[in-house]
């Protein structure tokens, strides 16, 4: 099965907070489940996210790493990266510029 195949891209958009967040939740968690070899969440269209987003974002982490997924964020903006930096969730979670 080719490389590209086995990647589940995920586009996130808009603000993840709590009135958001089970959307982004369950997203997340079909891609968990599909078993994809990797699981990429471009966050380059995100203006804010909150404590339960990050919440999802650490959960769908933990389960993809369980199954064996590479789990990877992908080209936040500087202010969800400042976000994500303050958070501790960069310490954790791969990401790429």
């Amino acid at each position: 099965m080719p490389d590209e195949i086995r990647t589940t891209t995920l586009e996130l958009t808009g603000e993840i907070d709590i009135s958001t967040v089970e959307s982004v939740r369950m997203t997340l968690l079909r891609a968990v489940t599909a078993h994809p070899h990797r699981i990429i969440v471009n966050m380059a269209a995100v203006s804010f996210i909150d404590s339960t987003g990050l919440g999802a974002l650490i959960a769908a982490f933990q389960r993809a790493r369980d199954a064996h997924i590479d789990f990877t964020l992908a080209e936040p903006s500087p202010q969800v990266r400042q976000i994500l930096i303050l958070s501790g969730l960069l310490e954790v979670v791969p990401i790429t510029p």
